[in-house]
Order: C-alpha cells, then sequence, then structure tokens
C-alpha cells in the first residue's frame, strides 16, 4: 500500500479520466505519466472501466497506480480490485466500501461534501477524502474543515483546474484530482497526446509550485 500511497500523494495530481471510449486508455495513461501523473483513476460511469483497469495495469506496472473511480458499493470495488484497481474513489460516504477496500488493503479516496461525512469516512478507515463538488465551496471550505479537523487529507474534485489548483493547495489540500479540463473526449479522441502530456506537466507543476510556496 505505501508505494500506492506514495503515488496518490507525490506529485499531488490525481487524473479523472470520465469517458464514453476507454479504448485508448493504455495510450493516454502513457501521455499523462510522461507529463508527471502516477496516478490515474477510471471511473465506473462506463461499464468497461475493469477493462481499461486491468489494461494499463498490465501495461504500465508500478510507473503508474491505476485506480477505480465512482464506485458506489463494496461488490464494485472487489470487482475492480480483482481486476487490478490499485485504490478506489467513491462520489459517496459508504462506510460498507472502506471496509471492502480494507479487506484487500487498499487504499481510499472518499468522496464527502460535510464535515461530518469527511469524520464518518476518516472514522471508517478512509485513507484520503475527496472534497465533493469542490466547485460549490471553494478553497477556504478545506481551510475552514481543517480548523477542527487537521488530521484529515481532502482532495478537491470537481471544477479543479490548473488555474485554481493553487488555492486549493494553499488552503491546505493534500492534492488535487482533475477531470475534464485535464481528459476530455475530444483530445482523446484525436489522439493528441502531447497536449495531455503538456496539460499534465502544467498541473504537477502549478501543485509543485503551491506546495512550496505553502511550506515556507
Amino acid at each position: 500500500m505505501s508505494a500506492v500511497l506514495d503515488q496518490l500523494r507525490n506529485p499531488g495530481v490525481v487524473a479523472i479520466v470520465r469517458l464514453d471510449d476507454y479504448s485508448s486508455a493504455v495510450e493516454m495513461v502513457r501521455a499523462l505519466h510522461e507529463g508527471g501523473i502516477r496516478a490515474v483513476e477510471f471511473t465506473y460511469t462506463n461499464p468497461r472501466a475493469g477493462e481499461a483497469i486491468a489494461a494499463v495495469a498490465d501495461a504500465m506496472g508500478e510507473d503508474v497506480a491505476v485506480g477505480a473511480g465512482t464506485v458506489l458499493d463494496p461488490e464494485t470495488a472487489r470487482a475492480a480490485i480483482l481486476q487490478g484497481a490499485a485504490f478506489v474513489v467513491t462520489p459517496t460516504t459508504r462506510v460498507e466500501t472502506i471496509a471492502m477496500c480494507r479487506r484487500y488493503d487498499v487504499p481510499t479516496v472518499i468522496g464527502a461534501f460535510t464535515p461530518t461525512e469527511m469524520l464518518t469516512a476518516w472514522e471508517a478507515g478512509a485513507t484520503m477524502v475527496k472534497l465533493f463538488p469542490a466547485s460549490a465551496v471553494g478553497p477556504k471550505y478545506i481551510k475552514d474543515v481543517h480548523g477542527p479537523l487537521p488530521q484529515i487529507p481532502i482532495i478537491p474534485t470537481g471544477g479543479v483546474s490548473v488555474e485554481n489548483c493553487a488555492e486549493f493547495i494553499a488552503a491546505g489540500a493534500a492534492g488535487i484530482a482533475a477531470g475534464s479540463n485535464l481528459v476530455d473526449a475530444k483530445t482523446v479522441a484525436q489522439g493528441d497526446w502531447a497536449v495531455l502530456t503538456e496539460r499534465a506537466r502544467a498541473l504537477v507543476e502549478a501543485v509543485g509550485n503551491a506546495r512550496r510556496a505553502r511550506d515556507q
């Protein structure tokens, strides 16, 4: 688990792939990895997510932690893990899913919005908490939550981009997760992997700079 945790925390950027077509999964992950990203999740809004996870895990090995996103229940979590998912991400707080992942010693990034949901997820054994949708509350919300709950590592998701990621990091985010602002259907359909690499590189650089500024 420790190696996967390192990939989730460093450089602090998780790429979310939510597309109707996962046939280019390996190529897009290679492009993202070239830009410095070490953790990528394929969402189960596409029923072929498991196949994409297996293909990327086989092709990339330990270079990239490939995870399952939009996992709604423990059964889906188990299926994803058996297909090679190195971590599991949920949009909501469901303690049964956390328990399933702990049984397999797989890290979790559990979706929550309120402080109560965040603490519930954390006390149930979540590895990290995903603030979703982050766009609804903005960076200051993380700082406010960390007042009474400083022990919870929070990853904002939803509307996070290269333009605003530094604000979330400055507010105390453990990292960020980016979806369509990083991986969009048009770029993937065109096979413009250089664009994905450049977007990844820009996000990684922005997060790194923000962390250094915050920790000075």
